[in-house]
Order: structure tokens, then C-alpha cells, then sequence
């Protein structure tokens, strides 16, 4: 059995939550810069330029890549033989988390009630999805999710009647749909199976993945390859002003599902999709 303090958790994710919302991932980074290689149209180039130029900014100023720093989701996979030693899981991410916004003077976006509303001050609580694993490790994933481009996602309860057409029709209409309210060029993360709740976690889990990086499995990757060029074939571009670049990628989870159902959901990302990972 291998201990963790909360002590060094909070610190972990204090850290992760700057990190990721001043650095984008070199894999994002390098879907923007290919990206804007292929625009034809000079407003879609010179739009995809403004991006590139806004990453570089952000990083060599230390300052946040997005003015929507985000609502903290965190993914910790906790081994097996791990002990947390000195307090909960949940209390030592939130810690982190507020020491990260606070101290990194990230924009502080949550709400304590989803109806009557009042900032928490803090961004906190974060919303945290654990799981058990393997081994004696805890991997930490922080990603700062905007609601620019939350908002636009969605989920349908297919039935089994439904193909492969219909859900990449759904994956396509959901970014028609989105338009140039997410920032495009968007990355889509798409669950399929599961139930309700998990087809959702697929799709958010989906995000977090390299885009450079397909389905292991090549029906599914081919699958990701086909929704990426019909949704680029929707014309909305960089920003919502035209061009190939709607989205960088489209990037798909599965699990197993009831014979009665087929669960889809899609995550829409912006082009700062952002995620950083630490192993304790």
C-alpha cells in the first residue's frame, strides 16, 4: 500500500489547473497551426493566425489562454494500492482548485445554486469523476471546461433502429447547430452506449484524449475520420466566419449498452480544449 497526502493532491491540482489554462496541449496546438495551413479564405487565415498568435501570448505572459477559465472538471484515476492519507479525495481536489484560481488569478466562474445563483468566490466545487485502477498510482487530470462551448452540447437517447448514419448525422447536426457560439474551430468528444449518465462521461472523457491520437479500434476510427470531414463540410470556419476549419477533431468513446437503447452524446469543445495530467 502506497500513501498520498492530501497535502501533495491539492498542491497537484493547484498546479494543473494554472498549467492548463495558460498552456494548451502541443497536440492542440499543433490541429490549430495544421489547421490554418489548410484555409484558403485570408479572413479564416488570418483568424487561425490570431489564434496561434493568442497561444504563444498566453504562455510566454503566463496569462490564461481564454478569458472563460473555465469550471474545473478533474478525472482521478486512483490505483488499487493507493491510501489518501490525511483527509478525503473530494475536500484535497477542491482545495487545489480554489488555490489555483485564487493564486493564479484565473476567472472565477461557479455558482453555488443553479437557480438562485451567487459565486462561490473560488471556482469551486469542481466536479470530479473518480476511478478505481490498477496499481499504486493517482493520475490526475484537470480540465477547465468553458461554457461557451458546454452549452452547445447535447445528448439523444437513440433507439437500436438507429445506424452508424444516424448517429454521425447527430454528431453533425450538433455542430450545425453550435455554429460560432463554441469559438470554432470546435473539437467534438462523443460517447456512444453506456446509459444516460455514462454516455455523457464518455463524451467529456473523449476530450481529454490526444487528437492526434484515433480510436484504437478502426471501425470507430474511421467513424471519427467520417464525422470530422462532414462536419467540416458545414462551411462554418474559424470563429464562425467561414472556412474548412469547424472543428480540429472528432474524438469517440464507447462502452456496451442495453439492447433497447443506443445512447449518444456529444461534448463540444473550443479551440483551446483544454487538459493537463499528473501522476502521483
Amino acid at each position: 500500500m502506497r500513501e498520498i497526502s492530501v497535502g501533495e493532491i491539492a498542491r497537484t491540482v493547484r498546479d494543473l489547473c494554472i498549467e492548463a489554462n495558460r498552456r494548451l496541449p502541443r497536440d492542440v496546438e499543433k490541429a490549430v497551426r495544421s489547421a490554418a495551413g489548410r484555409e484558403e479564405q485570408p479572413l479564416a487565415r488570418d483568424i487561425m493566425g490570431d489564434l496561434l498568435e493568442n497561444m504563444k501570448a498566453a504562455e510566454e505572459l503566463c496569462l490564461p489562454v481564454c478569458q472563460d477559465t473555465g469550471m474545473a472538471v478533474v478525472f482521478a484515476d486512483v490505483g488499487q494500492e493507493v491510501h489518501i492519507a490525511g483527509g478525503l479525495l473530494s475536500e484535497a481536489v477542491n482545495r487545489g482548485v480554489a488555490a489555483g484560481y485564487v493564486e493564479g488569478r484565473l476567472r472565477c466562474s461557479v455558482v453555488g445554486d443553479p437557480l438562485r445563483r451567487g459565486n462561490t468566490g473560488d471556482n469551486t466545487p469542481a466536479v470530479l469523476h473518480t476511478r478505481l485502477v490498477p496499481g499504486d498510482r493517482l493520475t490526475l487530470t484537470v480540465a477547465p471546461k468553458g461554457f461557451g462551448s458546454e452549452n452547445m452540447s447535447r445528448l439523444k437517447m437513440l433507439t437500436p433502429a438507429a445506424d452508424r448514419q444516424t448517429v454521425l448525422d447527430f454528431i453533425c447536426e450538433t455542430a450545425r447547430l453550435a455554429g460560432s457560439n463554441p469559438c470554432p474551430p470546435m473539437v467534438l468528444g462523443v460517447g456512444i452506449g453506456g446509459d444516460f449518465e455514462l454516455c455523457a462521461e464518455l463524451a467529456k472523457r473523449a476530450l481529454c484524449r490526444p487528437l492526434d491520437v484515433p480510436h484504437p479500434d478502426p471501425y470507430y476510427a474511421q467513424m471519427e475520420r467520417d464525422a470530422l470531414e462532414a462536419v467540416n463540410r458545414l462551411g462554418i470556419g474559424p470563429q464562425g466566419f467561414g472556412g474548412h476549419a469547424t472543428a480540429l477533431s472528432v474524438q469517440i468513446e464507447t462502452y456496451p449498452t442495453h439492447i433497447a437503447g443506443l445512447p449518444v452524446a456529444v461534448n463540444v469543445g473550443c479551440h483551446v480544449t483544454r487538459h493537463a495530467q499528473a501522476v502521483l
